[in-house]
């Protein structure tokens, strides 16, 4: 069965249509959760005793995914439904860090192929690998949707909103400056759309000048920056680099996979000059801009392909750490989990 578009999601919640499984994925965690909202708030009318129909079970806990599938056949108390968050949900390609695995198909797929009729259970994920057997059971249903990166256009609309429900005049080559600044991050955006909308008072009108005063530009400060100072060695300029990224609102997980997906080209450069590739024809393979290829072809060579190998281990490590709240939950233990790696890293 074909995944649900956002827009099938809205115009079903729209409708009345609730479905009694949703499974939520994808990146983009701002609609993500906004979905989820929007799908619990429905399942409830006015003088629903709600406090007492609504649970949620993180499936870092080994034992809650058990446990919320049995919370799902418990019939709803004083309310016509009870809703179970499942959040949490990973099924990767590499494995390591799963919290849904083959051994729990049985109960989960008794539970799809015959889901409460007075509950709604939604699964969200970040990530939900296809391929996979359990990512492909769960993709599989009928309220599957997927949240994927917004594109431009999708952005400066959702801009333009934001800023006509704040009263704020803002041409369009404004807009689309601002997410050129800001990048595929909603959250942000929404964020950047609120401060600009305060500054613009009295006047009421966002220009490119007060953009340019207050957002700064997160798509060229993490493009390759952050990276290019690790393996440079350069720890403070790294750690200044990580910390206006953070500052800026970009979560932990999201700049881990940045970082994470520059040391695997990074490795898969390596290999390539190792074996003898000519530059340009490595350039072309991992289809590297013009200007980014003297660095990047440089520091692959610089670092060796052991040492990458060494960094994508650790990266791994602390993925995990940051996705099981090891070493420190929250915002506080995550950003530490971050500052910690950058600063082994750029000590390689």
């Amino acid at each position: 069965m074909a995944v649900l578009t956002r827009e099938q999601l809205w115009n079903q919640l729209k409708g009345g249509e609730i479905l009694p499984v949703y499974v939520l994925f994808g990146v983009e965690t701002q609609l993500r959760d906004k979905a989820v909202k929007a799908i619990a708030d429905k399942c409830f009318s006015e003088g629903d005793l709600r406090d007492f129909n609504e649970d949620e079970f993180s499936l870092n806990s080994d034992e809650n995914l058990q446990r919320a599938l049995g919370a799902a056949d418990q019939l709803p108390m004083m309310a016509s439904r009870r809703v179970i968050r499942i959040t949490d949900v990973r099924v990767t390609a590499g494995g390591k860090t799963d919290t849904i695995k083959e051994e729990h198909e049985p109960a989960l797929r008794r539970y799809l192929d015959n889901p409460s009729p007075t509950s709604t259970v939604i699964f969200i994920s970040d990530d939900l690998n296809g391929v996979k057997k359990m990512g492909k059971l769960l993709r599989s249903q009928p309220g599957a949707v997927e949240f994927s990166i917004l594109e431009d256009e999708e952005l400066a609309r959702a801009a333009q909103r934001g800023f006509a429900e704040h009263g704020i005049k803002i041409d369009h080559a404004a807009v689309r400056y601002l997410v050129s600044l800001v990048g595929p991050n909603v959250r942000r955006l929404t964020n950047e759309v609120e401060k600009l909308s305060a500054a613009a008072m009295p006047e009421a009108v966002v220009t490119a000048n007060l953009i340019d005063a207050l957002v700064p530009n997160t798509r060229e400060i993490t493009n390759f920056a952050l990276t290019d100072q690790i393996v440079r060695k350069n720890k403070a300029k790294a750690l200044t680099v990580l910390h206006k990224v953070l500052d800026d609102g970009a979560e932990p997980v999201m700049l881990l996979g940045l970082i994470s997906y520059n040391f695997r080209r990074l490795l898969m450069v390596a290999d390539m000059m190792s074996r003898g590739m000519d530059r340009r024809e490595v350039a072309r393979v991992m289809n590297l801009r013009y200007s980014d290829q003297e660095d990047f072809l440089k520091a692959a060579r610089q670092i060796g392909a052991k040492k990458l190998a060494h960094a994508l281990k650790r990266i791994a490590e602390t993925d995990i750490a940051l996705k099981s709240s090891l070493g420190g939950g929250g915002p506080t233990g995550s950003r530490m989990q971050i500052e910690m790696l950058v600063c082994e890293l750029a000590s390689m």
